[in-house]
Formats: C-alpha cells, structure tokens, sequence
C-alpha cells in the first residue's frame, strides 16, 4: 500500500460528525442510562451477574471485592478497575440506595464523602433482594450476547423480578441526556404496579394513591405533591427535600436545633460546615455551636442555639441558605427498545410489566419444554420396565452402546432420546418400586403440563403469576417508608432580626463617593467630626439608621444600589470609606446624587427630577431589590439628560422645579402619575432653549427658600411667594434680569432657620451663610452678595453644611 492509499481526503466536520455520533451512542446505550426494564446501567449489571456467576450471592460468604472487579473488567467490561469498583461500591451504600444490591464488609465509604477503601480490603457478595433481579436467568428467560472477546456471554437485561428502576432509581449524565430518577418505597412500587396490570387504563392520580412518591433512603421532609405529579405525568417535575429537625429545649433556657435526616445526595460534612460559616461570618444571629454528634446509632448534626434566640427564624435561615434544603429535579430518561425516553410512571411500569410478561413466558416455555421430555423419557421407562427381560436380553446381545440404542429403537420402537435413557439406566433401578415412582412422576409431569400450557395459552394467567410472584417479594423485602411527603412547597420567610443584630449606626456618603458604617461609639468620641475624607471632599448624607434597615443610592445616572446596612463595609469615623465603585461596577463619570435610609418599603413614594425637566413618580416598594449590591436601573434617562434629585414622599406634597435662568415652578406631586421603576416619567417644567433644572425640592407654603446664583449672591424667600400652578409651565422667575452680567440660579435650597449654606467658587473659595442672618427678600431682587466675584470667582456649587445635631 502506498502512502497516498493510506491518507484519505475527508471534511473535518464528517470525520467529527460520525466519531462523535458513534460515541454519543456508545455513551446513551452502554454506559449512563438505565435500561427501563431492570433499572440498572451496564457496569452495574455485568457486576451482579459477574457475582452471581461466581457464586457470590447471599447464601455464602464475603469474597473480596478485587477478585469480583477482575472478574467484570477480564469477562465483561473492559474498562479501568476504579470504574467499576466505584460503581460497586455505590450499589452497596445506604445513603445512596434505597434496596442494596451488593452487601460489603469494610470500609466503603461515607455521608460526608468520604471514600471506600481500595478493593483488596474490602469484601462484598449478593444482597438477598439481588437475587430477585437475578432470579430465573438459567431459564432462558432473557436474551444473552457475546462478551467483549467472544469467549463467554453476559445477558442484555437481568429478569428483574421487581421494578429496580423505581425502586432504586437511578442519576447520569450521557450525551445529550440526563438522567433524574428518584428512589421509591418497594412496596408501594409493587402495588402500583399490580394496579397497573389489574387495570391497564389506570391514571396518574389513581396510582398515586399507592404510590405516595418518592422515597429516599436519608429519609427527609418531601413537599410539593403537584411537582411529584408533574413528574409521574411527564417524565419531569420539580419538589423540595429537607431534612428532619426538632427543636428541643435545654438547660439555661436555651432551644437547639437536632438534625436526625438530612435531604438525599447532600454531603453531610460539607453541610455542617456550611452551617458553621454562617454562624462564623455572622451571617445569621443566634447560632452558639454546630456540632455532628453522629454516631453508630444514627445521624445527628446539633445546632446549639444563644438564649433567647429566635429557633424557627435560624432554622429558616438554614432551609434556604444551606443544603439542609435542597431543590430535587426529576428527568426520568431511561433506555427503552435501545432508545433514550423520558418516561412518565405509567410509561415505566408498562415497560417493566412488558418486559415481565416476556420473562415469565420464556421461564414458563421453557419449563414447559423441559416437562415435556422429561414426560417422554419417563414414558420411555416405563415401557422398558414393562418388558424389562427383552430389554436386558437386547442390551447384552448388542456389541455396545450405540449398536444397544440401536436395537432397542428398531425392536420397541423406542425414540434416541428413550433409549439413551434406558441404557444409562443404573442396574439398581430396575425394582418393582421404580415402576410407581415413575408412574407418580408421570402423573406430576402430566398436572405441571397442562398447568405451564393454560400459562402459555392465557393472557390471564400469565399477568396473575406476575402479580403473584410481585406480591411476594413485596412481603418478603417491604420496610417502613422513611420520607415524609407534604402536599405543598412552604414558602421560607426570614426575619431581619434573625440574620442580622439590631444595632444603631451612622452611615456617612460623601460627594465622591464614599460609602461607610461606623459604630455610634466611634462617631461619638469624635464627637462627629473629623471625618476621614480627601481634602476635595465633603459630607453628602449623614444617616442616622440600624442595622436592619436598607440604604438606597441614587446615582445621575439614574441607577440606584441596595444596600442592606449590615452589608456596609464597618470602618471607624477617622478612617475613609470604601467607594462605592470598588462594590459595584460603575462608569468614570457616575455619581451619588441622593442616599436615602429605608426601615419599611410598604408606604411612601419616589420623586425623581432630571435636568431636562422631566418628573418620575413611582412606589417606594419597586426600589427593594432581591439581589443586592448591584447596580439596578431606577429610572430611564436619556443620553443627554441626568438625574438631580429623589426626594421621598406621601405622595401629596409640593414639588418645586429651579432653573439655571431663574425660573420657579410650584406644582402638587399628585399632578404626576405613579409608573413602573424603568420608566422615563413626564415632563415637570417647560424650559427656554440652553435652560436646564438646577434644583429640585420639596417646598409647602409655610416653608423657606434660599437661592444662590452664580455670581455669589444669595437670598431668603418665602414658598407662598411662588403659587401654585400645574406642571409642565414655564414657571414665575426668581431674578431680576440684567441686561449685563445676568445672575444665574446655581441652586435653590429649602431652607430652615438653623441651617447653614457652603459656597464654592471655580476658582476654590468656599464662604458660609446662616440662614438666620438673611431677612426675606420679594422674587423681583437679585438678594446680597456675599462673595466677591471678581476677586473670589464664579459660584460653581453650594450645599447644605451637615453638622453633628
């Protein structure tokens, strides 16, 4: 062969295409699904067969397990040893199999996962219920193939005289197919099975009044019967498992968790571990100790629990935030005519219930066959006897064996099979006595002849012998169910109190960003000042809050944070805060406009003012976020556009817009619809063309104003100077207009006696004014200076001084 005869030119894609194509097959067909008749997977088979081959079955003793996994991996399954050990090894844990199939002595795992020790030291054989699935395979009750060498046969599914596939369950991950079976109380499994063959159209809901659902050997709390019909109607559903707790009290007047069943499949040190983290990180108040008291007598994990300590908020806090509850998803996907099915209940007791009438029809044809020679060779004796001394007489006339067959079938006209019979005939056989023995025989053949043949020939009577032979591996193999099954799916409501300590703080924002929780201890021996900031810097919001409460963060972009304080980062009054960006993912030129304390987001409204003018109203409610510490969108602004001000309300006051020309407009906030969180709002004021919204406040009749404007004057009004009118107008001007140098409006403040204002020039001046020095001026004056602004320069921004009150 040349070297261009050895090369083939083939498109990538169909070299991958078929490679993966025959591989997927192999794994769908031979390695990760059961087959829906026995139940069980390929190794897990070739295992139970290898064992029963071997003898190793519950009758006689431990062999070890190496010599069971040569056995497998040299006849049957030629793949690596820790495959197939491990596949043994989990046929004979309690916490993973509901009805054993392998019995091991040593050390063959654990609950907390820990693993089995290696197979020359462990020992293991056939559980008694094993044999069940192995029972009649001599009788030619299934199909066998060729081994992987062709030197022996292995059977293609085991007889399986009860439904495995519920019974165990099964879990794998194939290609392109999951597998997502429950295990199921034996005896419930039986008598749906034996309602399904007494009547054949038998719904859902009738079987599931045998069988409750799913049963799982670590026992547990299954809620959620509508998800259990779900799954036994389509193949796919979803419940909740949770552990078994009691809550005991004990000395010092203090409660304690006990943990005695814990939801199948978890790891029981992982969650004791997880379990201590939250009492650890504090994630959860009450928590004194977790414990794991297991012991050879059972399972048992306590959680010691502080005085007066709230036990059913902790052990809430446990059921959503550990595995002591997990979510368990049925995908009922087994092999059925060497397809991958997602079978619903019926589905899978029709297959079994298939697959039993072919087995107990080929164990009763070949009983059947096995009677009938039997009967034609003991007729065959019979005969012989009755001429026995022409027998001898032709036997010892004979040369030997085959010339004797031969002369006895052409005298007597005996069959081959007759007269190989009569010359294997042992000489102590030929009494008077034998002749009724055989007689009875005969009459025994005749009855278990005719009984096999009404099997054969009666649909009937073959189901009554299946439903007979399930009934008594029921009676036989049935215990206690050990899951509890609730009918719905309890919905876990967590008290603040119990995650986290009540405790009063301060919480402190800053223009720049910079977020933090200090103690009230640490904000008081500063006495509230000397607060860690850049020089650049200043105090935005001052807060005082618990630790329960939530901070909301408006920033202009119009997105807005949740933060729940206890979440805040506790750092003491002189040290800086953490900015907000290094917690949330933010852009250069984001800002916090507003922080806002929240104890209870049932009542109130949000107002939002952008400045172009546009007004948001929208329920307090919508801002409490599930997934917090992100950034969230509170409003839809525009690319030009920014938000300027969120002020909390009832939803009945006034609102009043200021523009940078000077314009005031006072509306009600009613005159503004409540909408949905994203959306953009309405329009609050007309503005000229280059105007835009400088400020936002809340302002009531009795309230007063204080207007800044850019070239350093300042002045006091009073609110009624501005009446009331409705959105969406040009609104009463604040200024007098000058031909040259104009003032404009840098901010507009409401402004109460005590109050104290900063004002910041371009150039870095700041100066201060009390509201109490400044006498109320009329809408038509340009107010006081109080900064110079040829030596001082422009205002660029002013605000309220928060001092320690």
């Amino acid at each position: 062969m040349t070297a261009t005869e050895r090369f083939q030119d083939l498109p990538l894609e169909e070299v991958l295409g078929d490679r993966f194509g025959r591989y997927s097959k192999y794994i769908i067909q031979e390695r990760a699904l059961p087959d829906a008749r026995d139940g069980l997977k390929p190794v897990q088979r070739r295992i139970l067969y290898a064992m029963h081959m071997e003898g190793n079955t519950h009758l006689k003793g431990f062999r070890k397990s190496a010599k069971t996994v040569g056995n497998v991996i040299g006849n049957y399954h030629p793949h690596g040893d820790s495959s197939v050990y491990e596949a043994m090894v989990r046929m004979s844990q309690s916490w993973k199999v509901r009805n054993l199939l392998v019995e091991m002595h040593g050390n063959n795992g654990s609950i907390d996962g820990d693993p089995a020790a290696a197979m020359r030291y462990t020992e293991a054989r056939l559980s008694a219920i094993s044999g069940e699935l192995l029972r009649d395979i001599e009788s030619d009750t299934v199909d066998h193939i060729s081994n992987f060498d062709d030197t022996s046969e292995e059977p293609v599914v085991l007889p399986a005289r009860y439904p495995n596939l519920l019974v165990n369950g099964s879990t794998g991950i194939s290609a392109g197919y999951a597998t997502e079976i429950p295990p199921h109380h034996l005896g419930e499994v039986i008598d749906a099975a034996v309602m399904r063959i007494e009547k054949p159209d038998a719904t859902v809901e009738d079987l599931m009044t045998v069988i409750k659902g799913p049963d799982f050997p670590t026992g547990g709390i299954i809620q959620g019967v509508d998800g259990i019909k779900n799954a036994y109607k389509t193949g796919k559903g979803k419940i909740v498992i949770r552990g078994k707790v009691d809550i005991e009290d004990i000395r010092g007047a203090k409660q304690q968790l006990v943990i005695t069943e814990i939801p199948f499949e978890v790891n029981k040190a992982v969650l004791v571990k997880k379990m201590d983290e939250a009492r650890a990180d504090k994630k959860v108040e009450g928590i004194a100790e977790v414990r794991d008291e297991t012991d050879r007598t059972g399972l048992r994990i306590v959680v010691e629990l502080k005085k007066e300590a709230d036990a059913n908020g902790v052990l809430n806090f446990l059921y959503k935030n550990t595995d002591l509850q997990v979510h368990y998803n049925f995908n009922m996907v087994a092999i059925y005519k060497k397809r991958p099915m997602l079978m619903g209940l019926n589905d899978m007791l029709d297959a079994y219930i298939g697959h039993q009438k072919e087995v107990v029809t080929r164990r009763t044809k070949y009983d059947y066959d096995k009677a009938i020679n039997r009967k034609h060779i003991v007729e065959g004796l019979i005969k012989a006897l009755s001429v026995l001394d022409e027998v001898i007489e032709t036997i010892r006339g004979s040369k030997d064996k085959k010339d004797a067959k031969n002369n006895l079938e052409k005298r007597f006209e005996f069959t081959e099979v007759q007269a190989e019979a009569i010359v294997s005939l042992q000489l102590y056989r030929l009494t008077n006595t034998d002749v009724t023995a055989l007689q009875k025989e005969s009459n025994e053949l005749d009855a278990k002849i005719n009984q096999l043949d009404s099997i054969l020939t009666s649909d009937s009577k073959l189901l009554s012998v299946i439903k007979k032979e399930l009934k008594t591996v029921k009676k036989q193999y049935e215990d206690s169910r050990r899951s509890v099954i609730e009918h719905d799916i309890e919905e876990i409501k967590i008290n603040m109190e119990v995650l986290v300590a009540s405790e009063d703080v301060v919480v402190s924002v800053t223009k720049d960003g910079y977020i933090k929780r200090t103690s009230q201890r640490s904000y008081a021996a500063s006495n509230g000042k000397d607060l860690a900031m850049k020089d650049t810097d200043r105090l935005h919001a001052l807060l005082n809050i618990n630790t329960t409460d939530s901070l909301l963060l408006f920033t202009n972009k119009g997105n807005y944070i949740h933060f729940p304080v206890h979440m805040l980062p506790e750092i003491r009054w002189k040290d800086l805060g953490q900015h907000f960006s290094s917690i949330v993912s933010a852009d250069r030129d984001e800002e916090i406009i507003h922080a806002e304390g929240v104890n209870n987001f049932d009542h109130d409204t949000l107002v939002f003012i952008t400045k172009k003018g546009m007004v948001k109203k929208s329920e307090l409610s919508l801002y409490k976020a599930q997934r917090t510490a992100r950034l969230l969108v509170g409003l839809n602004v525009k690319k030009e556009d920014e938000l300027i001000a969120v002020h909390r309300t009832n939803g009945k006051s006034t609102l009043m817009l200021a523009t940078h020309y000077g314009y005031g407009l006072r509306f009600s906030e009613e005159e503004v619809g409540m909408v949905g969180q994203r959306a953009a709002g309405v329009k609050g004021i007309n503005l000229k063309d280059g105007d835009f919204v400088v400020s936002a406040i809340i302002a009531e009749d009795e309230d007063s104003l204080l207007a800044i404007t850019n070239r350093g004057a300042v002045k006091k009004m009073a609110v009624s100077e501005f009446e009331k009118s409705s959105r969406a107008k040009r609104g009463l001007i604040m200024l007098r207009e000058l031909k040259r140098n104009p003032h404009r409006l840098v901010e507009i403040f409401n402004a109460a006696r005590t109050d104290e204002f900063i004002l910041e020039t371009d150039k870095g001046n700041r100066a201060s004014i009390k509201t109490s020095v400044l006498r109320n001026n009329d809408r038509y004056s340009n107010g006081s200076f109080i900064i110079d602004e040829i030596d001082k320069g422009n205002v660029i921004q002013s605000w309220r001084n928060i001092v320690n009150e």
